[in-house]
């Protein structure tokens, strides 16, 4: 970055939040990957709507994260800037069955909050480690439900800054997609429509899913959740058991014992490490069972 590019951003956001060299590990649920050239924390929409369309006038190249539950950086680094949108960008907001959320915001808080206000239908999302804009990107989803059945409205804007409203049918979504997915759109913010309930029947039912990925999901381990899209008519952990892949490991990168789906970082792992097993897992099952696994996990910088 150039003296004249970091002098203007600096203007717009606070100089604090411009980080240089900074380790990806600390920003990925991998825990894993090289330093960033540079990192941009943003506060608000407006620090956005000013950042980035002046990033594309300068030809810088650059990458929106969010809390980086699928994301896996590699050890060499990524050579651009990255721009995080912090967890306090914008706040939520509750009108009646309806709430207002930024995306920056982690999805369990935003099923927390709807707890609170005693709205129904995000209970499946409690557990989700990514934030809105993510979510809403991939369509992310568990133990049947999916942003899908709830998003009535997705605000995004596109790189020249300008702000567009889609509502759920021109959103595309399918399983771990969007129309987003594809698009020059970045989200903002979501509106989610609800349903009044019971707080307690809420509850009990957030703490029956979370007793329930504890038991099945590799939780205290890094990792990126589940590594692969689920193949039509098969189960991605399944076909990888069934490959005799269970357990196997380079490394600290291992795939997980408790559900074979999740590749884990077993504590020191690299991203190189990460990468070789699960393209492994994609070659093995491949020759066993003619399916090809199809990776939620996104790759960034130099491995």
């Amino acid at each position: 970055m150039n003296s004249s590019i970091y002098n203007y951003i600096k203007q717009i956001v606070p100089e604090e939040n411009i980080l240089f060299d900074e380790p990806m590990s600390r920003h990925t649920t991998f825990r894993v990957g090289g330093n960033a050239k540079c990192l941009i924390k943003v506060q608000n929409k407006e620090q956005l709507i000013k950042l980035v369309p002046y990033l594309q006038t300068t030809g810088q190249e650059y990458f929106i994260l969010g809390n980086g539950s699928n994301l896996l950086v590699g050890d060499k680094g990524y050579s651009g800037i990255v721009v995080k949108l912090g967890a306090e960008v914008g706040n939520i907001s509750v009108e009646g069955e309806r709430i207002r959320v930024p995306a920056g915001v982690l999805i369990s808080r935003a099923a927390t909050e709807a707890l609170e206000h005693g709205l129904t239908g995000m209970e499946f999302a409690s557990g989700i480690p990514g934030t809105i804009g993510g979510g809403i990107v991939m369509n992310a989803g568990a133990y049947d439900g999916e942003m899908s059945q709830i998003v009535e409205t997705v605000e995004v804007m596109n790189r020249s800054g300008e702000i567009m409203v889609l509502d759920n049918d021109t959103m595309e979504f399918g399983y771990r997609t969007s129309v987003i997915k594809n698009r020059a759109f970045i989200v903002t913010e979501a509106v989610f429509k609800l349903a009044t309930g019971s707080k307690e029947e809420i509850r009990s039912k957030m703490e029956e899913l979370a007793r329930r990925r504890q038991e099945k999901q590799p939780l205290e381990y890094g990792s990126a959740g589940s590594t692969f899209k689920r193949p039509e008519g098969y189960f991605a952990g399944k076909l990888i058991m069934e490959a005799g892949l269970k357990g196997y490991r380079v490394g600290g990168a291992m795939v997980s014992e408790k559900h074979c789906g999740f590749i884990i970082n077993i504590g020191d792992a690299t991203a190189a490490e990460v990468r070789e097993v699960i393209e492994t897992v994609q070659e093995r099952v491949k020759e066993r069972s003619g399916v090809t696994l199809e990776r939620e996990v996104i790759y960034l910088g130099e491995f």
